[in-house]
Order: structure tokens, then C-alpha cells, then sequence
């Protein structure tokens, strides 16, 4: 079977970060990952970030970077990501008030392809990470992701399918993976217990307001939870990907970067 690199969101060790950049990526290095996906700048210029990546041996291969900071300028932010090496820039995610359903949907799509076609011309490729909130069927029967991957050229957006949104928004992950076989250049593994619930966007930091229903959901190391890997990776080498990343949103009874450790320990048992 094929295998590609695996690498780690940062935003997995994000409280590390913030406290000791080089030991933290250093620490990664030591957990047994080569290359990383950084989460935004992790609160340094480019060129500070680019040395201490090369300083601990890591390479970025892709980033991701929130719309609001696109907005400040599209081609210095994309400049800025390619000076890390990165050759994928990935949306992570919308807020609500940029979804479908609202009047500014269709305002941030054209946005979307906008960048992508920047990202294009500077020979990188935009991508769209996933949650579960674009597994909303629209009037017409498709879900908001297959619109927005119909709506934006393949060249201006391409797939970073996260298998744990895919499956708790109610699909298969193994069938999305073959769906955009040819599109899906870059693949999140992440892993969960439970089932979705009202607050589980707290757990990446997105307050909620109402019901008090108790939390049914955690992430766990890839491995540790509900997925079956061997089938999504067997997916994953039949699609164009070039790498697969590890990403844990929040981790519990464990050190941030021992889940990370542990997931890369268990893929590696796989032949990843």
C-alpha cells in the first residue's frame, strides 16, 4: 500500500507553543514527526518561525490561515506562507456568521476563490479544511461542502478532508476520501469518542450558548477512538494526497504532545 508523510497541526500543542516555541518543536521532532502544519504564524514573524523550524528539523508543508488575515492583504499572506516552504494554504474553518444560510455566504465563496486563484499564480494551492457545519443539505439536496467544491475551480480549492468532522456530520469518511480521490492532496486523521453534542465546538475554543446538555464528545489520539484507520488510510493511498496530518484538538488525561507521540507511534504501526 502507498504511504506519504505524516505530519502534526501545531495547533495540537498549542499551549505548548505558547510557552516554549523551539522546545515545543523540538519536542515534535523528538515524537517522531519531520514535518508540521502550522496554525497561523504561532505568534512570531515568518522569517523567526522558518528558523526554528530548521533549527528543530521540521518542514512545513502547509498552514492554516483564518480568513481575517487574507483580508489584510492576500498576496503578502500567501508570500509570507510560501517563504515557510508551506505549498498548501488552508481555510479552517468559517464562522457562523460566514455560513450557509447567511447573507455573506456567497460574499465569502467568491472571497475563497479569490485567494485561491492568488494562491495559484504563486504556485501554491488553497485548500478548505472541513468541520461537520457543511454537512447541511442544501434545498437542491447537495450538502454546503460538495457546493462549495462545485462553485470554486479545482484549481483554486482543493480538499483537506478531516475524517472525524466528516463522520460525525454523518458521512463515511472512506467514501468522501474516494469521492474527491483526485482532490485531496492533503488529509487530517483525527480521532473521537461519543457522539455529537450541543458544546462540542468548545472544545476547539468556540463558545456556545444554551442548552446545558453534558459533553458526549472527546478527541483521543488517532487510534484511541472510534475510527477505523486501516480502511481510511487504505482510502487515503488510493487518492492524490501527498501527506496525511495528525491534528488532536484537545487533549485530557495526557500531555498534549504525548497524545501526538501516540498517535504517531500507532500509524507508524501501520506502516505510516
Amino acid at each position: 500500500m502507498k504511504t506519504v508523510p505524516v505530519a502534526l497541526q501545531l495547533y495540537t500543542v498549542r499551549d505548548l507553543l505558547a510557552k516554549d516555541l523551539r522546545g515545543t518543536l523540538r519536542a515534535v521532532k523528538a515524537a517522531g514527526y519531520d514535518y508540521v502544519e502550522p496554525a497561523g504564524l504561532c505568534g512570531v514573524t515568518a522569517p523567526e518561525l522558518k528558523a526554528e523550524l530548521d533549527a528543530a528539523g521540521l518542514t512545513a508543508v502547509s498552514a492554516h490561515v483564518a480568513l481575517t488575515e487574507f483580508a489584510a492583504g492576500i498576496e503578502a499572506t500567501l508570500e509570507a506562507y510560501k517563504s515557510l516552504g508551506c505549498k498548501y494554504v488552508v481555510v479552517p474553518y468559517l464562522p457562523e456568521e460566514q455560513r450557509f444560510g447567511t447573507p455573506a455566504f456567497e460574499k465569502t465563496l467568491a472571497f475563497i476563490a479569490e485567494i485561491g486563484a492568488a494562491a495559484h499564480k504563486a504556485g501554491m494551492q488553497l485548500l478548505y479544511h472541513n468541520h461537520d457545519f457543511e454537512f447541511t443539505k442544501m434545498p437542491d439536496g447537495r450538502y454546503v461542502l460538495d457546493y462549495m467544491y462545485d462553485t470554486i475551480a479545482p484549481e483554486n480549492l482543493a480538499t483537506e478532508l478531516d475524517v472525524c468532522w466528516v463522520r460525525v456530520g454523518g458521512e463515511n469518511p472512506v467514501d468522501y476520501l474516494k469521492k474527491y480521490a483526485n482532490r485531496a492532496p492533503v488529509v487530517h486523521l483525527k480521532d473521537y469518542i461519543g457522539e455529537k453534542s450541543a458544546h462540542m465546538y468548545e472544545l476547539i475554543g468556540i463558545q456556545s450558548e444554551g442548552t446545558d446538555e453534558p459533553q458526549k464528545f472527546e478527541f483521543r489520539p488517532v487510534g484511541a477512538g472510534v475510527q477505523d484507520f486501516p480502511a481510511i488510510l487504505a482510502a487515503v493511498a488510493e487518492t492524490n494526497a501527498e501527506y496525511v496530518v495528525v491534528e488532536q484538538d484537545q487533549s485530557y488525561a495526557q500531555a498534549s504532545i504525548d497524545a501526538a507521540k501516540q498517535s504517531r507511534d500507532y500509524l507508524k504501526t501501520l506502516g505510516w
